[in-house]
């Protein structure tokens, strides 16, 4: 079975679900590592699953059993040494998400209450005396009688993994583990919701506890998604090591190699939707490594099981919102838009990437986000140059359709929000005058962003205008709009009915090669002639009209009335 949403390792091994081992992450981690270890990985690239793994590895209690016929259990001496001998603490912030300070904070407490509640046991414990027991109680109570409350204090909160380090520490006679995952999900969510200066205050008093002055920590990891230095979340933590998607070492332990892919694919009896899966979920770069996003991988080798014809599809956007991408286009300045287009068009931009940005450092410049969208899974670096400059790309297929579609809404919301501009469009398109229908496209064209693709057949990059067309057009509301309508002999670009006006227009796009605008005008003219397409129009009755022949090419558009 495949693992679609399933986090943990012991469930996962079990119930004998599909898992790829990277349980050399462990050795790594107590061999070359600092006490305190940070990964940044853009989401649903393993970063969960493996910080489930490690507790189930280090864990007192731990069950040998589920790391059978893994690499780590080979690790004779790793494993009589640390297999099963801490306390572990294992924290997830993910689902810290509030609108307001007040909810996030009353959600950190419940999870760190929830965990604290695993060791119900140091409530009786003869090694805790009562003072000792009191504090316990704090964090499944707070100071007062409803579980979990937010009643706890801040000093309370801010001691809250340290004092449970302590107390698991007293009660085992060793020191504990810490796994924080998804560490900066919190400060994320305060960003988009406004109350970011108070949740950076409290996460950063949170770990400064736990991971500065915790002489009960044996060593820590923790995940994200950004490394957030400059807001100090980590003030004075000389035994931190970060280690971001740039770095080289550990790059294999989270995504999925090449090798991988091909095993999951064999093993499932899918081999001939490799280059499919390649094209779509592979291209992230980590270190020297070319990974494939792991949960698209395993979503597509699931519906292919299920239809062994499935199409490849965008599993990665649905899991979480792209704010970023829109955020970039609000800032879209006429650089930022060449750039887009190169990117999206399957070309490189040279940018510096600054890995230790904040979330405040957003509203900082429009350079700054192309460091947030490396970091967060959006592009992926092909080359490295001088002076900490890097070369940036889309990674695959899916990823460039979530630009894509962010651009049309994008561009739809700009052309809601432009009345006056689209009256003016839909006088010229009623009264049949093209230079003026033509002065206004070209107008919208050469503010919107394109997304033509480089090397695709004219059909493709037709696309792209019909969008821009319809996400004008339909803004009227008095107008019925309709894509790749059937009429006459065939199916015509774009259909309009204006009732009140008894109007209809029949709008048919081309685009020309090399620029011969006039020739791709006549040919769509002809072809609205030959397949008939305003038949429909006549036999309702309609009053009005209108064909229209209308030729792209690059920026600019030629429209021609037949």
């Amino acid at each position: 079975m495949l693992p679609i949403g399933i986090e943990s390792f012991t469930r996962i091994r079990r119930e004998n679900y599909y898992y790829v081992d990277k349980t050399e992450l462990i050795k790594n981690l107590l061999y070359n590592c600092a006490q305190v270890t940070l990964f940044t990985r853009p989401r649903r690239f393993g970063k969960s699953l493996n910080m489930s793994m490690l507790k189930a590895f280090f864990e007192l209690g731990c069950d040998a059993s589920l790391f059978d016929g893994l690499s780590i259990i080979k690790e004779r001496e790793i494993c009589e040494k640390y297999m099963g001998q801490f306390p572990v603490i294992f924290l997830t912030l993910k689902g810290v998400d509030g609108r307001n300070f007040q909810t996030a904070r009353d959600l950190l407490c419940a999870e760190i209450g929830n965990e604290a509640a695993r060791f119900s046991f140091l409530q009786n414990s003869n090694k805790l005396d009562t003072w000792e027991k009191e504090n316990y109680r704090r964090l499944l109570w707070g100071d007062g009688e409803k579980r979990l409350s937010s009643s706890m204090s801040d000093e309370a909160l801010q001691n809250s993994l340290r004092t449970l380090s302590r107390l698991l520490a007293r009660h085992f006679g060793r020191n504990v583990i810490l796994l924080i995952d998804e560490y900066d999900v919190p400060l994320d969510k305060a960003y988009q919701n406004g109350y970011y200066d108070e949740m950076t205050g409290l996460i950063r008093g949170i770990l400064s506890q736990a991971l500065k002055t915790n002489e009960s920590l044996q060593f820590a990891v923790l995940t994200g998604c950004l490394r957030i230095a400059k807001d100090s979340i980590f003030t004075g933590l000389n035994n931190l090591r970060v280690l971001t998607i740039m770095d080289r070492f550990l790059d294999e332990c989270f995504g999925f190699s090449d090798r991988e892919v091909r095993d999951m694919l064999d093993y499932y009896g899918q081999t001939a939707a490799y280059d499919t899966v390649k094209e779509w979920y592979d291209g992230y770069r980590f270190g020297e490594t070319e990974v494939y996003c792991p949960w698209d991988v395993v979503n597509y080798c699931a519906d292919l099981r299920i239809d062994a014809k499935a199409q490849a599809k965008d599993y990665w956007s649905n899991t979480s919102g792209n704010g970023i991408v829109r955020t970039l286009l609000a800032k879209a300045s006429a650089a930022v838009k060449r750039d887009l287009e190169t990117l999206i068009a399957g070309g490189s931009i040279r940018k510096a990437i600054r890995p230790d940005l904040t979330y405040r450092d957003l509203d900082g410049s429009a350079d700054n986000l192309w460091s947030v969208l490396f970091m967060t899974g959006y592009l992926t670096v092909t080359g490295l140059g001088e002076g900490g400059m890097v070369d940036l790309v889309i990674p695959n297929k899916e990823i460039r359709g979530i630009f894509t579609s962010q651009i049309w809404e994008w561009f739809t919301e700009m052309a809601a929000g432009e009345t006056d501009k689209r009256a003016l469009l839909r006088e010229a398109l009623l009264e049949g005058n093209a230079p003026l229908v033509e002065e206004q496209l070209n107008g919208w064209l050469r503010r919107t962003i394109s997304i033509r693709d480089a090397g695709t057949r004219a059909e493709k990059k037709e696309s792209f205008y019909h969008g821009v067309l319809l996400g004008l057009l339909s803004q009227e509301p008095g107008w019925y709009v309709v894509s790749n309508a059937e009429a006459g002999e065939g199916f015509c670009d774009i259909r309009i009915e204006d009732m009140e006006q008894s109007a209809g227009m029949i709008l048919e796009l081309k685009y020309a090669e090399e620029g011969a605008m006039d020739a791709a005008c006549q040919r769509a003219l002809k072809q609205i002639e030959e397949r008939r397409y305003a038949d429909t129009f006549v036999d309702d009755g309609m009053e009005t009209v209108l064909r229209y022949g209308i030729a792209f090419y690059k920026k600019r558009c030629r429209v021609m009335l037949g």
